[in-house]
């Protein structure tokens, strides 16, 4: 028996949600790494044109499918074109892959929270303290199913009283310690051995101003393809669950409107979440430092708030991590939704028999890529280059692979085979101006399209 649909009790609920999903992982560890990497303040603008214009239309098209529709992504599809049906298996299986590895990371989190919750933040910055601890065979587990536990009681809660409710208040709070974090990082200066001074605004100029140093045209694509990867990332598009959350949006609500709100909201985290990080790294290590990719988060910022000071440190490195915790654990919540609704809106479930089957195999799953520091092993080189384990490889196939491939079909649906007016009916249905349609339409019909094309081709290698 079909069960009865939630809603989000307003346009509010339904943008802290969507933004507190947008804002994850992402947007902390991963942004800050890709602008000093990518010249500066020329990522920055490449990345903003694109959330306008690229993002904008990917994230549109989602959270409209999901209002029209009124159905979970796995059903969607079918209800918007018969026979298109497999994109939502697509949608679904997206998220099924990456919840494990990211419930994983989650307690990784958990883990450094409690670290320098307990005063033992000088711990977490010696050379061997991560690499220890996610090759140990039980820690993983534990912080993994501490973390995933936390996610699956919030889903358990349901639409209202779990994710709407939580979402409110932990999204102002994310923000605050967010822009907190960000403000003190830009006061802080650090003399090294060498008698070199640093300070946070020379690290927040290497930030912000554009560097076009040996910028060739070849690089600058890249810059553009770096951008265009992070906003699968940042706006959590072309993965089901902004069709999720678009099925529970009331439909007398304002799609334009809300999706602008989402917009704003990740694109100011994830240029507030560089700001308060790259010039901490800046000051304390240098601007090498930045080369320490994604691994920044658990290596490279427990040094920087060691180098701050045992009190100073330890107590922002706790705000840190919390804050982080909670950006995490949002974004969490929204990749299980996207499975759980999918499945009562297939099955006729109700929420507590979808989220328990939803929850044992994230658990289970998630297990297994634990492993994969330690029982199970191994090395494979990636089409890409880079070698990886399993956690890896799950982020390689769903975000490389398969989530380009869902947006590019999806573009195709409703770019050629429904038409752009499928979409733009539902977004002006009640009456309110749609300034970018004419944007949206060239964008979901020619260029998403293209630029999906040349994110796929480069997923393996062909576009260094």
């Amino acid at each position: 028996m079909q069960q009865k649909r939630s809603t989000f009790s307003g346009t509010i609920g339904f943008v802290m949600a969507a933004a507190g999903s947008a804002v994850g992982l992402g947007n902390i560890w991963r942004f800050p790494y890709l602008v000093a990497k990518n010249g500066g303040g020329v990522f920055l603008v490449v990345y903003i044109i694109l959330a306008l214009t690229f993002g904008f239309a990917l994230l549109l098209t989602d959270v409209t499918i999901g209002r029209k529709t009124g159905q979970g992504p796995l059903t969607a599809y079918r209800q918007l074109k018969p026979g298109w049906g497999g994109l939502g298996v697509l949608a679904t299986l997206i998220p099924a892959i990456i919840i494990p590895y990211y419930s994983l990371i989650g307690g990784w989190v958990v883990k450094y929270s409690t670290v320098y919750l307990a005063g033992q933040g000088k711990a977490a910055a010696t050379d061997d303290y991560f690499s220890s601890f996610i090759t140990s065979q039980w820690q993983p587990i534990i912080f993994h199913t501490l973390f995933y536990a936390a996610t699956a009681i919030i889903i358990f809660k349901g639409v209202n009283d779990g994710i709407e409710k939580l979402s409110k208040v932990l999204m102002p709070v994310l923000i605050v310690i967010v822009i907190v974090i960000a403000i003190y990082g830009c006061t802080l200066s650090f003399t090294d051995a060498e008698g070199v001074k640093r300070t946070g605004l020379q690290g927040m100029a290497v930030y912000f101003i554009p560097n076009f140093e040996g910028m060739t045209l070849g690089r600058f694509l890249g810059v553009v393809m770096d951008a265009m990867g992070q906003l699968f990332y940042s706006l959590s598009v072309a993965m089901g669950i902004m069709i999720a959350y678009g099925s529970y949006l009331k439909k007398d609500a304002s799609l334009i409107k809300s999706v602008n709100q989402i917009e704003i909201f990740d694109t100011s985290i994830a240029v507030l979440a560089g700001l308060m990080i790259v010039p901490a790294v800046f000051t304390f290590m240098g601007p090498e430092a930045m080369n320490a990719g994604p691994g920044l988060m658990f290596i490279s910022l427990p040094k920087v708030f060691s180098s701050m000071g045992a009190v100073s440190g330890t107590i922002l490195g706790a705000v840190f991590f919390v804050m982080v915790l909670l950006a995490a654990l949002t974004s969490c919540i929204s990749l299980l939704e996207a499975i759980v609704s999918g499945l009562m809106d297939h099955f006729g479930w109700n929420r507590k028999k979808a989220t328990l089957i939803s929850t044992i195999y994230g658990w289970l799953v998630g297990i297994i890529v634990a492993l994969g520091y330690n029982v199970f092993y191994f090395e494979y080189k990636l089409p890409t280059g880079d070698v990886g384990q399993i956690l890896d490889i799950f982020d390689y196939v769903s975000n490389s692979i398969m989530m380009p491939v869902l947006a590019f079909a999806t573009c195709i649906l409703i770019g050629w085979v429904l038409g752009p007016k499928s979409m733009t009916d539902e977004v002006q249905r009640n009456g309110e101006p749609f300034y970018r349609k004419g944007l949206y339409i060239v964008m979901v019909k020619f260029i998403c399209p293209i630029m999906l094309a040349v994110v796929f081709l480069k997923a393996f290698g062909l576009f260094k």
